[in-house]
C-alpha cells in the first residue's frame, strides 16, 4: 500500500527560527537594544580603565581602593567587605533584579510563553554552555586536572557587551536575530544563575536563607497589589540581600528572587471592582515594565561598570605574557567563549533545524546565524563573577581567568564583527536596490527613461 501525503491544511505547521516578532515585541526590543548599547559602552569603559589603571605607576591605589572595607563593623552581619565584593555581590544584584524581571517577562508575556517558540533559545543556550564546560574540563583534565573549579567560566554571555558590539557592527541586519541574542542571552542568564546557586554556594547557612522569605514574601505582596513604594520596597530588597548573603548563597540570587515576583502583566479592574490581569501577551503598563525602565539604567549604566572597574583590573607589568597564554585554565577558558559557545549554539540549532520542523526564517540565512553564535562568546560580567567564585578574589588564578576572559571576549567579538560587517553589507545593498526599485518590476528606477517612469 502507497502512503499518501496529507493535504496542506493536515499537516503539521512548520516552526519558523527567528521569524519577526509582534510589534510590541518589537518596540520593547528596541528599548532594550538602546539602553545595552549604552551600557555595553560604560562596561567597555570600565573594563579599559581598570587595565590601564591596574598597570600605571598608580596602581597601588587600584589595589587599595579595591581592598578597602568601607564599614569593618559589619563582621556579625558578614558585611565586613571590601569595594570590589560590594560592587560584585551589591551592585550586581540590581543588575540580577533587573535580570529576573526580564526573564518573567519573557516567560509570562515575550517569545518563550510558546513552548514551540520557546525551544529554539533554550536548546542553543544549552549547546552554548554544555559545550564551553566540556571543552573546558578536557584542557584542563589534559594538564593535570588543576582548576577543574572554573568549568563554568566560560559558560556565560555578556548581553550588555554583545548588544552593544552588534550595535555598531549593524544597520541593517534582520531583527530576528537581534531577538535571538537577547531571547538566547535571557535563558543563558537562567542558567547561570542555577549554577551560582547549585555550584558556588559555601558555607551555607539554612536559617538565614528561611528568614530571607520574609522580606521576599513582603515584598511579592506589595508588587502584586501594584504598589511601587520605593520606601517600602528598596528596605525589603535590601533586607532580602543580607539575609540571603549571609546564608552563604550568592548574594546576587536574591535579586532574581525578588524580580520574579513582580507581575508582568497589567491589573485592570472588572465591571465588579476586583483586579485581573490584562489579555494574554500585552504587558504594556505592567509593573514588571515600570520597574524595569527605573532600574535598568541603573544597572546598565552603574552597577555593571563598577563592576567592571573593580573586576577586569589585570596587572600585566612583569607577566611573561607566552607563559600566561600557555596557561591550561587560560587556554580552556579562551576555546570555550571562542569554540565551545559559537560551535555549541550554531551546531545545536542546526541539529534542531535538521531533525525537527523548525527551519530559519526566510530572511535569514546560516552565515547570519554564525556571526551572532561568534558573539556569543563575548563572556565578561558572568564570568568575572564566576571566576572570583571559583578561585577567589586576587588570587594568582584570579588574575589568570581575568586575562582569559578578556582575552576570549575580543577575539569572538573581532571574529563576530568581521562576519556581521559582511553580512551587513549584504543586507545594506539589497535595501538600496529595493529603495531604487520603486515600482517593484525589478530594474532600478534611475535606469529606466523618463517616460517609462
Amino acid at each position: 500500500m502507497t502512503s499518501r501525503t496529507p493535504p496542506p491544511e493536515q499537516r503539521p505547521p512548520r516552526i519558523r527560527l527567528f521569524s519577526r516578532s509582534s510589534w510590541p515585541e518589537a518596540r520593547h526590543l528596541a528599548d532594550v537594544l538602546r539602553t545595552e548599547t549604552v551600557g555595553g559602552a560604560l562596561l567597555l569603559l570600565g573594563a579599559v580603565l581598570a587595565l590601564i589603571w591596574a598597570n600605571s605607576p598608580w596602581s597601588d591605589s587600584y589595589t587599595r581602593l579595591s581592598g578597602w572595607v568601607p564599614w569593618p563593623g559589619g563582621a556579625p552581619w558578614h558585611l565586613d567587605l571590601d569595594v570590589a565584593t560590594w560592587a560584585a555581590d551589591g551592585l550586581l544584584a540590581i543588575f540580577f533584579f533587573v535580570v529576573g524581571l526580564e526573564l518573567k517577562r519573557e516567560f509570562v508575556a515575550g517569545e518563550l510563553r510558546d513552548p514551540r517558540r520557546a525551544a529554539l533559545p533554550v536548546v542553543a543556550a544549552l549547546g552554548g554552555m554544555l559545550l564551553p564546560a566540556l571543552i573546558y574540563v578536557a584542557v584542563v583534565l589534559s594538564a593535570g586536572g588543576e582548576g577543574l573549579r572554573g568549568w563554568a567560566i566560560p559558560t556565560a554571555t555578556d548581553i550588555a557587551f554583545a548588544l552593544a558590539v552588534l550595535a555598531v557592527v549593524s544597520s541593517h541586519l534582520p531583527q530576528g536575530l537581534r531577538a535571538f541574542l537577547l531571547t538566547l542571552a535571557v535563558v543563558d542568564d537562567l542558567f547561570a544563575i542555577t549554577i551560582i546557586a547549585v555550584f558556588y554556594t559555601t558555607d551555607f547557612h539554612p536559617v538565614p536563607l528561611l528568614a530571607a522569605l520574609a522580606p521576599i514574601g513582603l515584598f511579592a505582596s506589595l508588587v502584586q497589589r501594584g504598589r511601587s513604594w520605593w520606601w517600602a520596597l528598596v528596605p525589603l530588597a535590601i533586607a532580602a540581600w543580607a539575609l540571603v548573603h549571609a546564608s552563604g548563597v550568592h548574594a546576587t540570587v536574591a535579586g532574581v528572587l525578588l524580580g520574579f515576583t513582580v507581575p508582568v502583566l497589567a491589573r485592570r479592574r472588572t465591571a465588579g471592582g476586583q483586579p485581573t490581569a490584562s489579555g494574554t501577551g500585552a504587558d504594556e503598563g505592567g509593573l514588571a515594565a515600570h520597574l524595569e525602565h527605573r532600574w535598568r539604567p541603573v544597572s546598565a549604566g552603574f552597577a555593571v561598570p563598577i563592576f567592571a572597574l573593580f573586576a577586569a583590573g589585570v596587572t600585566l607589568r612583569g607577566t611573561d605574557l607566552g607563559t600566561l597564554l600557555t596557561e591550561p585554565v587560560v587556554i580552556a577558558i579562551v576555546a570555550g567563549l571562542v569554540l565551545g559557545k559559537s560551535i555549541g549554539i550554531f551546531g545545536s540549532t542546526y541539529l534542531l533545524a535538521r531533525f525537527t520542523r523548525a527551519e530559519l526564517d526566510e530572511d535569514i540565512t546560516w552565515s547570519d546565524l554564525l556571526g551572532v553564535a561568534l558573539l556569543a562568546g563575548v563572556g565578561f560580567t558572568v564570568s568575572l563573577l564566576v571566576g572570583d567564585l571559583a578561585f577567589g578574589a586576587g588570587s594568582t588564578a584570579d588574575d589568570r581567568v581575568k586575562a582569559a576572559v578578556l582575552l576570549g571576549s575580543v577575539i569572538s567579538a573581532g571574529l563576530a564583527a568581521t562576519v556581521l560587517v559582511r553580512r551587513n553589507a549584504a543586507y545594506r545593498r539589497v535595501a538600496e536596490r529595493e529603495r531604487l526599485d520603486a515600482d517593484g518590476d525589478g530594474v532600478p528606477d534611475v535606469y529606466q527613461r523618463p517616460a517609462d517612469r
